[in-house]
C-alpha cells in the first residue's frame, strides 16, 4: 500500500482545498446548499480519489482513482470559471486558483502517466 500523505500531488490539493473553503465561505447563503456545496465536494474529491487509489493493490486500480480524482479537477475549473462569470470572484483570484488547479492537473497527469507505465 502507498501512502498518500507522502506524495506532492495530495498535499497540493489539500492545500486547494483550504483555499477553496475560504473562498466559498464569501459567497452569498443562498448559495450553501448550491454551488457552495458543489464547489467544496469537488475540491474534496481530488486529495480524496489520490488517497483511495493509494488504498489499492493495483495499478490499475491507483490509475482509475487517479482519472477520477483528474475529472474531479476539471469539474472544479468549470465550477469557478461560473463562480467569477456570476460576479461570485474576482479576476485576480480566479486566476490564481486555476493556476494552482492547473499545476494539480499536471502532476495528476503526470503520476497516472508513471502509474500507467508499471501496468
Amino acid at each position: 500500500m502507498r501512502n498518500f500523505r507522502d506524495l506532492e500531488v495530495w498535499k497540493c490539493s489539500v492545500n486547494l482545498v483550504k483555499k477553496i473553503y475560504i473562498i466559498t465561505g464569501t459567497f452569498p447563503n443562498e448559495e450553501k446548499f448550491g454551488l457552495v456545496s458543489q464547489i467544496n465536494r469537488c475540491s474534496v474529491s481530488i486529495p480524496s480519489n489520490i488517497a483511495e487509489g493509494c488504498s489499492r493493490s493495483s495499478q490499475k486500480d491507483f490509475s482509475r482513482f487517479l482519472q477520477i480524482s483528474l475529472g474531479s479537477s476539471f469539474e472544479l475549473e468549470t465550477q469557478i470559471e461560473i463562480a467569477k462569470e456570476i460576479g461570485f470572484i474576482n479576476e485576480e483570484l480566479y486566476l490564481d486558483v486555476i493556476l494552482e488547479l492547473n499545476s494539480i492537473q499536471k502532476r495528476i497527469q503526470s503520476l497516472k502517466k508513471y502509474v500507467d507505465s508499471k501496468v
